[in-house]
């Protein structure tokens, strides 16, 4: 489905404090599975993560392509799909650390705090169980 069908209990699960897995590819094709928590900013149908610049995530975001977010709650479950990048950019990493803020905790701070996007495009899953 698009992420424009995503109806009011699909965001609602988007909003809820659930850690997901992260889904990039390495330089070699294969994928680099790791726990993250996420935002979901649905007017803009992106999704962002925060992180720091050493992280393989970082490295395998700034070369560009495709990524995946997966949530998973017992019968519940969606994965957003769509293009993904990397940025360091100051006013998006504090944007994206005060959404943190709200679904989760205060994040730490860092002077390398780095941001990963992605430009949702597709949403797999089943939030009504």
């Amino acid at each position: 489905m698009s992420p424009d069908d995503l109806d009011e209990r699909c965001i609602q699960f988007l909003t809820e404090r659930h850690l997901a897995s992260l889904t990039t590819l390495r330089a070699d094709g294969s994928p680099h599975v790791v726990p993250v928590g996420f935002t979901y900013d649905v007017t803009a149908k992106r999704v962002r993560i925060i992180t720091f610049s050493p992280s393989q995530k970082v490295a395998n975001a700034l070369r560009g392509g495709r990524a995946a977010v997966s949530q998973v709650d017992g019968g519940r479950w969606l994965t957003l799909e769509g293009t993904v990048s990397a940025t360091n950019d100051p006013a998006i990493a504090r944007e994206a650390c005060e959404a943190y803020a709200r679904r989760y905790r205060e994040p730490k701070v860092r002077e390398d705090r780095w941001v990963i996007e992605i430009a949702v495009d597709r949403v797999l899953g089943r939030v009504a169980v």
